[in-house]
């Protein structure tokens, strides 16, 4: 199986009500981020079974915006286990669920996506340290229970990869 790790991009800061903080929506940012990493993911013909995402507005948002860009026609998928303070018990457990998919993608929220990133590609059971930045994406190859990290990208390279690009486009103006 092939699994994707998408971190939720940019919301703003963090609201000291949990429940109001559970419907916070991406800012400017965060869109832009989004159209990044889906059109990098579409490039790269990207294809998933499956999208499946913490419940929580801005992942659920991230998780869509991203999807459109993959032309992903799948009904997106809810998973407790992708909610803030979730337990590598249940990220293992939302992983047998979709087992017999041939790839998918999960859109959490840090600490916990990159605690299960880390558990997921350490081989001695242990967590690797690795953090995922804001609208990051890792694409991890499993086998069985564990998996082997392909790459792993954030939407600052790739914004910056774009516009690179196309400052090398135009066309360039002779000087006399």
């Amino acid at each position: 199986m092939i699994l994707y790790f998408l971190r939720h991009a940019s919301a703003g800061t963090h609201g000291p009500n949990p429940k109001k903080d559970e419907k916070r929506a991406l800012d400017k940012e965060g869109m832009e981020q989004c159209g990044y990493i889906g059109r990098a993911l579409a490039a790269l013909d990207v294809q998933v079974d499956a999208i499946i995402s913490s419940p929580l507005k801005r992942c659920t948002q991230t998780a869509s915006l991203v999807g459109n860009e993959l032309g992903y026609e799948g009904k997106l998928q809810l998973d407790t286990g992708l909610r803030p303070g979730a337990g590598l018990a249940d990220f293992r457990k939302l992983l047998e669920k979709y087992s017999r998919m041939e790839a998918i993608m999960v859109v959490g929220h840090n600490p916990n996506l990159s605690q299960f990133l880390g558990a997921v590609i350490s081989d001695s059971g242990c967590e690797a340290s690795l953090e995922l930045k804001k609208g990051a994406v890792a694409k991890v190859e499993m086998r069985r229970t564990s998996g082997t990290l392909q790459w792993c990208v954030t939407p600052k390279v790739l914004r910056t990869l774009y516009e690179t690009a196309v400052e090398s486009s135009r066309p360039k103006t002779s000087r006399k």
